[in-house]
């Protein structure tokens, strides 16, 4: 069981570092939302532990490192880490489930940018729907299909993210848009970075991106069947908090480079009104085909980790570790020409 303190310490942090979630969260039954505060106060402090340090390596092996302490049962004596590892024990968590977020933050450390759509759904997964299936975990829910949706639901969450921040992630040096898609309206990434600005093509690229969330909110809906009675209005209100920011974007006639698309608190509280009707009707309507769609080749990796049925292995475990020993290299080439400048005399 998660430390009455140390619940109430990832309470705060949720409550004033994700917004979003601490509203859609406030729908969730306690057997579920204690142990997720705990899941998204771990994932909100590695986000900003890399987030928001320049030495964004070191930040990810740190991460590496404490998640191995929680998996060996003796983690740091800090809050969020106490009961992160009070959740992975009491849920069984997968191992391959918070390794693929940091993988994910990894290549974030790296400033990777993404050639094809495909690319970019790769990394949704990793920082998003590895949340998901996560979530699915606490749920006590292991059917692979409603896992494939959860992931669904992940990659669309991240993709309105990065509809929303062009503005923002340019002013960073970051770019999350396909690099292919840049290349079909001829605009230079350096130049996005060097001269954001709200450009016809760039608003087309920005409708385009949440044109696919759209398609993979309507196809996680009918995963929202299979969760738990209780849990599914957390779900929905989620699923619809976060597709509103969507349409503030749109609203704004997809311009996210000069302004930032945010929701009022009215907002949600009538998205989570709809949360309500919708989980009630979930009782009476039958099982949604789309449930049976494809799992995205992209998210496969995690669908297999969590599920109660094992399918066959892929090679991302080894690609896995192969980025960390990559950053790790990085970092240690960095600290010997550190340390050769600081010898070398004047």
């Amino acid at each position: 069981m998660i430390a009455p303190d140390d619940l109430e310490h990832c309470r705060q942090a949720i409550k004033h570092g994700s917004l979003s979630f601490h509203a859609a969260g406030q729908m969730l039954p306690h057997s579920v939302r204690d142990p997720a505060l705990a899941l998204y106060a771990f994932c909100r402090l590695a986000d900003d532990e890399v987030d928001l340090t320049q030495a964004k390596a070191d930040a990810v092996l740190d991460l590496q490192d404490r998640l191995s302490l929680v998996y060996a049962g003796t983690p740091r004596n800090a809050p969020t880490d106490r009961a992160f590892t009070a959740m992975v024990d009491e849920f069984e968590m997968p191992r391959a489930l918070p390794e693929a977020l940091l993988e994910g933050l990894a290549w974030d450390a790296e400033g990777r940018r993404y050639e094809t759509f495909s690319d970019l759904v790769s990394y949704s997964a990793r920082v998003a729907s590895a949340v998901g299936a996560m979530m699915c975990v606490l749920m006590r829910v292991r059917d692979r299909d409603v896992l494939a949706r959860a992931c669904d639901l992940g990659v669309a969450m991240q993709l309105t993210n990065i509809a929303r921040d062009v503005g923002e992630d340019a002013l960073e040096g970051r770019l999350y848009l396909p690099l292919e898609w840049l290349d079909e309206v001829d605009l230079a990434p350096e130049h996005l970075i060097a001269h954001p600005a709200p450009t016809d093509d760039v608003r087309r690229l920005v409708k385009r991106l949440l044109q696919k969330a759209d398609h993979l909110y309507a196809r996680s809906e009918s995963g929202i069947k299979g969760l738990p009675l209780r849990a599914r209005t957390g779900i929905f209100a989620a699923r619809f908090i976060y597709a509103a920011i969507g349409k503030e974007v749109a609203r704004a006639d997809y311009d996210s480079i000069s302004q930032r698309a945010r929701t009022t608190k009215g907002q949600k509280s009538a998205w989570l009104t709809l949360s309500v009707v919708r989980a009630m009707g979930t009782l009476v309507m039958p099982r949604s085909p789309l449930v049976y769609a494809p799992v995205l080749p992209e998210v496969a990796f995690l669908v297999n980790a969590a599920a109660d049925k094992p399918a066959e292995q892929s090679d991302w475990s080894d690609k896995m570790l192969e980025t960390f020993s990559q950053l790790a290299e990085r970092d240690a080439s960095r600290r010997d020409a550190l340390a050769q400048e600081r010898s070398s005399p004047i």
